[in-house]
């Protein structure tokens, strides 16, 4: 989730301020009273082809590592052929499921849009949560457009070091925030070595001991390791994608 120079018919926020070496992200617009992005449905596509966050029906990707409760954990995220519409705008459905030591805990479907000038935007997401294999909750759960949500970016048109942004806003419940580490960096998994990735910083204000690191690749077109640096330990993994 990244930002750029954003067209001010597209967004509308205060001055963005961000802080590196693993200090929480500061954005400056009154805990997000004064974020209102404009969405103009016209400007958007599901149509998703960012080099680094590209979201091609039939692609997928599988994520392995131990999770900050010492458990195995595995991640396969799905691009649907499916669309939905979000505050007017067609956004592609995403499946992202997780598992800890072989049991599903999780099964969300995320939505995702990309502009004109090439950010991607994300409009929300239906979690499903599990508990001893058997449906508990829905919590985390949240629309854009509807109870106060509103979308935020995920991934910039152009990353640029220090930028900050919102990728989410609910109040009280969907706060991510993020901000552009580094780009250009070499980054190798067991999926193998992807040259050209960003680092991004990422934290919430409603868990703000928590601070992981995400590489972002264009040779994988999404996250290549997800990994906490602050508040807990836990750390993930491309193993295997297909497109």
């Amino acid at each position: 989730m990244k930002l750029h120079s954003l067209a001010a018919n597209i967004i509308c926020v205060l001055a963005l301020t961000g802080c590196q070496g693993g200090d929480v992200i500061v954005i400056d617009d009154n805990d997000g009273a004064n974020y209102n992005p404009v969405i103009h449905p016209g400007t958007f596509s599901s149509r998703v082809d960012h080099p680094l966050f590209t979201l091609a029906p039939g692609r997928s990707w599988t994520y392995e590592g131990v999770n900050d409760e010492g458990k195995v954990e595995r991640i396969v995220i799905e691009v649907t052929a499916d669309t939905k519409t979000v505050m007017g705008v067609s956004t592609i459905v995403v499946r992202d499921r997780v598992w800890e030591n072989g049991e599903i805990v999780e099964d969300t479907l995320d939505w995702f849009a990309e502009d004109r000038e090439g950010n991607v935007w994300y409009f929300g997401e239906e979690v499903n949560n599990y508990e001893d294999g058997v449906l508990a909750d829905h919590e985390g759960s949240w629309e854009a457009g509807v109870n106060g949500a509103k979308p935020g970016i995920v991934m910039k048109a152009t990353p640029t070091v220090g930028d900050t942004y919102r990728q989410e806003f609910l109040a009280g419940e969907a706060e991510d925030m993020g901000e552009i580490l580094a780009t250009g960096v070499t980054v190798t998994t067991s999926a193998g070595s992807f040259d050209g990735c960003i680092v991004t910083e990422d934290w919430t204000p409603l868990d703000p001991s928590v601070v992981e690191n995400k590489y972002y690749c264009p040779g994988v077109g999404n996250m290549a390791i997800e990994e906490k640096v602050a508040g807990a330990a836990g750390r993930v993994e491309l193993v295997e994608m297909k497109n």
